[in-house]
């Protein structure tokens, strides 16, 4: 998805670098990436430990000058950044942390040019729930299934989402919702020694997981939930 989005952005360009902004990007994992495949990455953090390891990643890359790492808040993004100038917004493990999701989604809405896609990746209530139950954690099961915000048991989570929560939230941003699909939905249950007894395994892991993430209701039950919406 995110490779497709990148060469669109570049050819709308003219070919001109796509322009990505990464919020709660922290020390650079997906930034410095994308800067070393040519894009123009601004990254949003609060931590200056994470920035402060974003600038020697990048540096080590030779990517200093694709990078532009700002501290701040998601709640202060319409003051950090520039509205409607991104081609592509990632906010990957941002949302289950933020104290108002609808806020955040409307202000990374707001970053996107026309056109311009958003991708978010959140944990999943449901895959919670079935983790500790069949880790023998039964009452915990039963908490994290009936809290309120799917927070039970979590540490540094104000939430957890499901597949609907998620879509109701980024189409509650104006936002038209292409794709909700589940990131770990089996690999994360398939123990190592199954996969190293087995020539062939690994492979057939990583094909079973493409066609899971998209087919409820195992999607559903994934580790974590990815969602693409479009402005």
């Amino acid at each position: 998805m995110l490779d497709t989005e990148l060469i669109a952005a570049r050819e709308r360009r003219g070919g001109a670098a796509p322009r990505v902004l990464d919020v709660g990007g922290g020390s650079g994992v997906l930034a410095v990436p994308l800067a070393v495949w040519g894009c123009a990455v601004t990254v949003v953090e609060p931590s200056p430990n994470a920035l402060a390891t974003l600038h020697r990643r990048a540096s080590e890359a030779g990517v200093s000058d694709r990078i532009t790492a700002v501290q701040g808040d998601s709640d202060a993004l319409g003051e950090l950044v520039e509205p409607g100038s991104a081609d592509v917004v990632l906010a990957h493990g941002l949302l289950e942390v933020v104290d108002d999701p609808a806020a955040t989604v409307a202000a990374l809405a707001g970053s996107l040019v026309a056109g311009g896609a958003l991708s978010v990746l959140v944990a999943n209530r449901y895959a919670a729930v079935l983790q500790r139950a069949v880790s023998g954690k039964l009452t915990e099961a039963r908490e994290l299934l009936t809290h309120e915000t799917g927070a039970f048991g979590a540490t540094g989570l104000v939430r957890r989402f499901d597949t609907e929560g998620l879509r109701a939230l980024l189409a509650g941003a104006g936002l038209a919702v292409e794709l909700v699909q589940g990131q770990s939905v089996v690999a994360d249950l398939v123990p190592g020694s199954v996969l190293e007894a087995n020539p062939g395994a690994a492979e057939a892991l990583a094909e079973l997981e493409v066609v899971a993430a998209v087919t409820p209701p195992l999607r559903d039950i994934a580790t974590r939930l990815h969602g693409v919406a479009r402005r």
